[in-house]
């Protein structure tokens, strides 16, 4: 199997891993899960994360074929976008983004918003193959934490979003609209299905209790064997009763109000008012 090489960008101000996936024979890439700075309490977006992984594109002679979305995030905003612009590339995600749009469209009154997805450049299918070089790669619909998560294969590599984190901290929330802890379960069956050797890139990470650094690598034998919420000694009924119960007492992420709005429309902000100055909106009392 085909080694891509990786390249991982951590934004510590929301956890996120952003990953420049490249085809050492060819010099084409793809991004994973760009990120666009915000700030909440001053409205500001930066792209100082998104330049870093720019620059590394560019310092290196690459050329990006894709920038992939896992899925649509709660807790930063893309920068899918400024990266396209910037370096070329399809947008692309999971085809069920449409059910998440369309939650969505009533939650912020977006009365523009198309939710059959036609803001990406690429809609996948489970299934569906692609291309980064010469590295073939392929499209693991994950479903459970959002109805649009997918996995991406690329060669030996896998990228999961926010199905797993490092198996000492375990799975992801199952709280969201279209959520389900046993379509979680079932979608890590998939993923753990994967050679025992694949790596795994997680999308967050949170350092754990007892972990002095942050980490987001790891493999599908590790996950079997260790991960704290779904290793092989764990069975669908547990996992369920054990998600739902947690889930229960989470408080919402901090950026999912600016994210969930932005990320609906493949990162693309808000058409500018009359003034000439972009809004995103606030429902209250609506989640």
């Amino acid at each position: 199997m085909s080694t891509p090489s990786v390249t991982a960008f951590f934004d510590e101000a929301t956890f996120t891993v952003t990953y420049v996936v490249a085809d050492p024979d060819s010099a084409h890439a793809a991004i994973v899960d760009p990120v666009l700075d915000y700030d909440p309490a001053s409205g500001r977006t930066s792209t100082a994360s998104a330049d870093k992984a720019a620059d590394f594109v560019s310092d290196n002679g690459l050329n990006v074929d894709w920038i992939l979305e896992t899925h649509v995030h709660a807790d930063h905003l893309s920068a899918a976008p400024y990266l396209r612009e910037k370096l070329g590339g399809k947008v692309a995600i999971g085809r069920h983004v449409a059910a998440v749009q369309e939650t969505f469209k009533s939650v912020f009154d977006i009365e523009d918003l198309a939710t059959d997805g036609s803001q990406f450049d690429h809609l996948f299918e489970d299934g569906d193959e692609f291309r980064v070089g010469s590295i073939a790669g392929s499209v693991i619909a994950t479903p459970g934490h959002t109805p649009a998560c997918v996995t991406y294969v690329i060669g030996d590599a896998a990228f999961v979003g926010d199905t797993l984190f490092m198996p000492d901290f375990g799975t992801a929330r199952t709280d969201f609209p279209g959520g389900d802890a046993g379509m979680l379960y079932d979608s890590i069956q998939r993923i753990f299905s994967l050679p025992d050797d694949t790596r795994l890139f997680m999308c967050h990470d949170y350092k754990a209790p007892g972990r002095d650094e942050f980490a987001w690598q790891t493999s599908v034998a590790e996950q079997r064997k260790s991960n704290i919420h779904i290793n092989q000694s764990v069975s669908r009924d547990e996992f369920v009763a054990m998600r739902e119960g947690r889930d229960a007492e989470l408080g919402m992420p901090k950026l999912i109000l600016p994210s969930i709005q932005v990320n609906v429309r493949a990162g693309q902000l808000p058409d500018a008012a009359a003034n000439g100055v972009r809004y995103l909106k606030i429902p209250l009392n609506a989640l």
